[in-house]
């Protein structure tokens, strides 16, 4: 069991020291679920998501001031119904112990692998996809046996009424503990002892986490963000490519760890390239301060912190385009700001530095494939890299000269969707992986196995060492 830590005068973690204890009493009385149960929970879950869906997609757009239902389905409830589909189509398999070939040395004997639970799995969720970065990590902890604790965002309240009412009503807390509060509680919860912590969110607040889970020695999942860039190849095609990036970039309004950050584009197109942005822009949304289909930005502090980046930017030679007619200082006050787009972006400018998350989009020249590939190698390991080209030189040049947690080629956001691959970042951006397979084992201990019979063939080399057979062994497998 896992070391518990002093004991503590500080009632939050006190009250979340009782709820993770209960939680281990429950993981001890069933160390082991067979996986028809825990696919059964899994389904159980997946059809409470189904029932209540419309609920769910009510409470994010009230969380936000205003989210589409329609992406809430696309991006977040349809995901996430797959992601249990594919985990209880390949949970039979997962569990299975893998054999293990044996060294001739050691025969007679029998090596496997066994996939065992962990215990009990912390997962702190972010705002921007509450049911997505919510439900995601919990199928692969509960797919793999575990017990699970979550943190909610406290700017999520009315959707994580509806979560925990779906949790307790499906699951139930012997399985998950869903816990709410503000800032000072997701501090305390960073500090438990679990059997492994995923968080999801800023890079500057990973930080924080994985020093508090280091005292414990406790294992971290760490989904960050970073700058993820979009390269446009002198090869691609403009009107192929911005609808694309386009969605990307203002799906919840760019609200997204892995939307596409900047632009690289080639000198010599980016008056083309602006031209198409805007045009695709006004044709997804001709409006979007009453635009159902728009998402808000979701507080004042976010957008604070969005238009600081922009009035920095205005007071430079960079040059600012919103692609729709208003300047950017006409939504101000309002809860929706159009796609901004920076042309000319000085390198100490904020959003040059910082994940931007939300609609401002820099566009940055390069004069050579070689100059865009030392651009984003001399700059911390994006969360996503997306690459619009169909060159087949380009495309492997891109791939084996550049790092990222992940890639999507001729299209932004898609790697994210698919349950086979994994998902993760690199340095900056993270580290581990889940999603599918990749969440399983991640949330799962593989215990080597080896087992012999009557027969022991190292008897022959035990001591006294002048008798035994050791030289024989050296000589046969030491050349």
């Amino acid at each position: 069991m896992h070391a518990e830590p002093a004991m503590t005068n500080d009632p939050i973690q006190s009250k979340l020291l009782h709820k993770l204890d209960k939680l281990r009493e429950d993981f001890q009385k069933e160390s082991y679920p067979c996986h028809q149960k825990r696919k059964a929970i899994l389904l159980e879950l997946k059809d409470g998501l189904l029932r209540h869906q419309d609920e769910i997609c009510e409470a994010i757009s009230q969380d936000f001031g205003h989210r589409s239902h329609h992406e809430t389905r696309l991006l977040e409830l349809m995901t996430a119904i797959n992601s249990i589909k594919h985990t209880v189509k390949h949970l039979k398999s997962w569990v299975k112990p893998q054999k293990r070939p044996v060294h001739l040395l050691f025969q007679p004997a029998k090596n496997k692998i066994m996939y065992q639970p962990l215990g009990v799995v912390g997962i702190i969720v972010p705002w921007n996809y509450p049911l997505l970065l919510s439900v995601g990590p919990l199928i692969s902890a509960i797919a793999a046996g575990n017990k699970v604790m979550m943190k909610l965002s406290e700017y999520t309240p009315n959707f994580n009424a509806v979560l925990k009412r779906i949790i307790h009503d499906t699951i139930g807390e012997h399985y998950v503990r869903v816990i709410q509060g503000e800032a000072d509680v997701g501090v305390a919860f960073s500090t438990l002892p679990f059997d492994h912590l995923l968080f999801t969110g800023a890079t500057s607040v990973g930080r924080h986490v994985m020093r508090a889970a280091s005292e414990n020695l406790t294992p971290v999942t760490l989904e960050l963000g970073g700058k993820s860039p979009t390269i446009i190849a002198p090869d691609a095609n403009l009107k192929e490519a911005v609808p694309r990036i386009l969605f990307g970039k203002c799906a919840n309004a760019g609200q997204t760890c892995v939307a596409p950050d900047y632009i690289l584009c080639p000198a010599n197109k980016i008056d083309h390239l602006v031209k198409e942005i805007q045009a695709n822009f006004q044709r997804f949304y001709p409006t979007v301060e009453d635009n159902p289909d728009y998402t808000s930005i979701i507080n004042d502090r976010q957008r604070k912190r969005l238009f600081d980046c922009l009035d920095e930017a205005s007071q430079t030679d960079a040059i600012i385009i919103s692609c729709l007619e208003d300047d950017y200082s006409a939504y101000r006050e309002k809860q929706k700001l159009p796609l901004q787009l920076i042309v000319n972006a000085g390198e100490s400018l904020k959003l040059m530095k910082d994940e931007i998350f939300g609609p401002i989009l820099p566009i940055v020249p390069y004069e050579s494939t070689k100059q865009a590939l030392q651009y984003v190698a001399t700059r911390p390991k994006p969360l996503a890299l997306y690459l619009f080209s169909n060159d087949n030189s380009t495309i492997q040049r891109w791939m084996e000269n550049s790092h990222s947690g992940g890639v999507t080629i001729n299209d932004t956001m898609m790697h994210v969707g698919q349950e086979d691959l994994p998902f993760g970042g690199i340095g900056a951006s993270g580290m581990g992986h889940y999603h599918g397979h990749e969440g399983f084992l991640t949330f799962s201990k593989a215990k080597p196995i080896h087992q012999k019979g009557k027969i022991n063939s190292g008897q022959f080399v035990y001591p006294p060492y002048r008798r035994s057979l050791l030289s024989l062994v050296l000589k046969a497998f030491m050349r």
